[in-house]
């Protein structure tokens, strides 16, 4: 750990970097995410108002109002989906750092619809606001670690890489902190809350400019020997020549493969079809699939609901929740400076049992907290459980493992087809969970029983 740490402060501007790159890439979805949730009440407060208004004294459904909450929560995961999906094509043919860009003004403009959706009291301005805000979450946040991953050398590649994680629950924690009644989170301020995830896209855009394209892109797509020498020398320093010539002959080696027709840029169609990365792809496809299922992103979004169902009172929940995203933020840096030790296949598999044996416990106590007042506890110690698990194990390991199985050729794709199954799991989750919710209270209270 010292060791990782102590190299990476030798590589200042590659440091810079990872901050910058993290609060315009996964810093963002994780802002997003707690951000909806402290918006929770006062959205619905809201669309149920201007609909009543619309309707001319109407009042909103239940069942409606429950189907317009998923959608403004789901929506943000459908534009991701589709980021998601273009960030291959538009990375490979205008390159990361001017994607990242283009990407910032387009964060302020949904950042804008975001606030201006009470003035204008129109929540498809909400909607609207939301899906802009997901599809440029979409393309930034796979574009992050593969930026990151490509402008580091192999010595940091697995811590840097796992900072993505790092930055995820980050943006959760401010977006907490900004979230609470006496900052941002009553029902007078909540569009300035949903505007804020413009602050860091303006800073990343304003910082961007004076770093280098990766490399690895300078040299495969553009056929710039020097400016990719340029490059690693300023990301990297001047110190070490050694791993600078050690990457260029592995650029090199690429290269060479490409030109023989040995090693081609591969699309994702063509990525599904290829044989000898078949395994590869058959592994990226089961951790994404299994960060979807773990149930870690039903927490994520819907941690108010989660910790109702626990038993707990609404003006209990805000700092409950901020306190399991500071747990989690703590879990994530363990995880950073323990991968190069433990290894990816231990922290994922550790993670993941420790997960499937709380959840179980979970499960137990949500239906026996009716019998006695300790119960909740026991529910709120498994969630803090789950979310450490997660974020010392699966969180960063998942990250590292994407970057580092597959080649510059095929990586862009390998990331669309692990992007798009996890927002098609954030969509699924985003639109059914809160149905779940609501019978998971009518069992709660009534029993299994439906008649």
């Amino acid at each position: 750990m010292t060791t990782d740490l102590w190299e990476l402060m030798q590589h200042r501007k590659l440091l810079q970097m990872i901050f910058v790159l993290g609060f315009g890439g996964t810093f963002q979805a994780g802002f997003q995410v707690s951000m909806i949730t402290f918006t929770s009440p006062h959205v619905k407060s809201f669309l149920n108002a201007s609909w009543t208004e619309r309707s001319g004294g109407l009042p909103l459904p239940p069942e409606t109002l429950t189907l317009l909450w998923s959608l403004v929560v789901s929506i943000f995961a459908l534009g991701g989906l589709l980021g998601s999906m273009a960030s291959g094509y538009l990375a490979a043919k205008y390159g990361k750092k001017r994607c990242l860009l283009a990407n910032n003004l387009a964060m302020l403009a949904g950042s804008l619809l975001l606030g201006l959706s009470r003035v204008a009291a129109s929540f498809e301005l909400m909607l609207a606001g939301r899906f802009l805000c997901g599809l440029c979450t979409g393309l930034s946040v796979p574009l992050h670690p593969q930026f990151l991953g490509e402008a580091s050398p192999k010595t940091l590649r697995g811590f840097a890489n796992s900072t993505a994680s790092a930055f995820w629950s980050l943006g959760k924690v401010f977006g907490q902190v900004m979230g609470q009644r006496e900052v941002l989170g009553d029902g007078s301020r909540w569009p300035i809350l949903m505007a804020l995830s413009g602050l860091p896209a303006l800073a990343q855009l304003l910082a961007l400019p004076f770093f280098p394209e990766s490399p690895p892109h300078l040299f495969l797509h553009r056929g710039d020997e020097e400016g990719c020498r340029k490059a690693m020398r300023a990301l990297w320093g001047e110190g070490r020549p050694w791993q600078q010539q050690q990457e260029m002959e592995d650029l090199r080696k690429e290269k060479q493969s490409q030109r023989s027709g040995a090693q081609r840029s591969l699309g994702v169609s063509d990525l599904l079809r290829e044989r000898r990365l078949r395994a590869q792809l058959f592994l990226v496809v089961l951790i994404s699939v299994a960060v979807q299922l773990s149930g870690i992103q039903a927490i994520y979004s819907y941690t108010f609901e989660v910790l109702s169902a626990a038993g707990f009172e609404d003006d209990q929940i805000p700092h409950l929740s901020l306190g399991l995203s500071t747990f989690e933020l703590l879990s994530t840096f363990l995880c950073s400076v323990a991968i190069e030790r433990f290894g990816r296949r231990v922290l994922m598999w550790g993670g993941y049992c420790v997960m499937a044996t709380l959840l179980a416990g979970l499960t137990l106590t949500l239906s026996l907290q009716h019998l006695h007042p300790w119960v909740p506890y026991g529910s709120l110690c498994l969630i803090f459980g789950i979310v450490f698990s997660f974020g010392m194990g699966p969180a960063g390991a998942t990250s590292s493992v994407r970057m580092e199985i597959f080649d510059q050729s095929s990586r862009a794709s390998a990331f669309v087809v692990s992007g798009v199954l996890n927002w098609v799991g954030t969509f699924a989750i985003g639109m059914v969970f809160p149905f779940v919710v609501v019978r998971m209270f009518y069992i709660i209270k009534f029993g299994f029983k439906t008649n």
